[in-house]
């Protein structure tokens, strides 16, 4: 159990913090200012600064779950700097996360392969790419019957679930974990491309929305898109985590 816990949350903080790092190199690069790098959950309460790096602030939060970067000032949600930038700058921004969890699970294939399974470096770039394309379409695939309801959600895995997946790994060796990483960094990759609520792909289509009427939507539009997206990950969140433990318990 502890090492589940243990492995659950580095290999999940890795992933996050790889996703938000693809993020804040992006608005960087483009002149947009990011107020604070968070290690843990966006709503726990701040417990420590661990450094400062012009206008950065790098926190840990008291729930070790994940990380987020925020565009807004204390008290300012306007992320003036986000949404004053160009459409292009800003897509690269949002999608930058997701760019940078499927380069990190690239990499980390490449380096299983080539070690575990003894292939040449050349093999193990093709067999890497294979992979990750065999996984976008298989995750569309995926998406498209259970949106149809021609699938089911039996293939999702909560915070629970992935704990499991993760002391299994461990207990198999580093390589395994290795590999899981890879796996895991790659579906959040490709999952936050979906355009929903909350998700990077959500945001990516309230732009195109903007792009295609030539007039930015409000704040007021954004807060209650994201605060509605919040919420229904939520409530997906506790229903996937309950299908996890009903399938642990069984």
């Amino acid at each position: 159990m502890i090492i589940s816990l243990i492995s659950f949350l580095v290999v999940f903080t890795t992933v996050v913090l790889v996703h938000e790092l693809g993020h804040f190199l992006a608005a960087r690069k483009a002149g947009v200012k990011v107020y604070e790098f968070s290690i843990g959950f966006p709503f726990s309460p701040k417990i420590a600064t661990l450094f400062r790096h012009r206008e950065t602030e790098f926190t840990l939060r008291l729930f070790p779950l994940g990380g987020f970067v925020s565009f807004s000032k204390d008290g300012d949600e306007d992320a003036k700097d986000l949404f004053g930038t160009s459409p292009l700058n800003r897509a690269l921004i949002l999608s930058a996360g997701s760019l940078s969890n499927i380069g990190f699970a690239f990499l980390v294939l490449i380096f299983v392969f080539s070690l575990g399974k003894h292939l040449p470096v050349t093999q193990a770039i093709l067999s890497g790419a294979e992979t990750i394309w065999a996984v976008i379409v298989g995750t569309i695939e995926f998406l498209a019957k259970t949106f149809s309801g021609q699938g089911s959600w039996e293939g999702l895995a909560g915070p629970v679930g992935i704990a499991s997946l993760a002391g299994k790994a461990a207990a198999k060796g580093a390589l395994n974990v290795l590999y899981f990483t890879g796996m895991l960094s790659l579906s959040l990759g490709i999952m936050n491309l979906i355009p929903f609520p909350a998700l990077d792909g959500g945001q990516l289509m309230m732009l195109l929305i903007e792009t295609v009427r030539r007039k930015p939507l409000s704040v007021k539009t954004y807060q209650i898109f994201n605060l509605a997206g919040f919420a229904l990950f939520i409530l997906l969140s506790i229903l996937v985590t309950y299908k996890d433990v009903v399938r642990l318990m069984a």
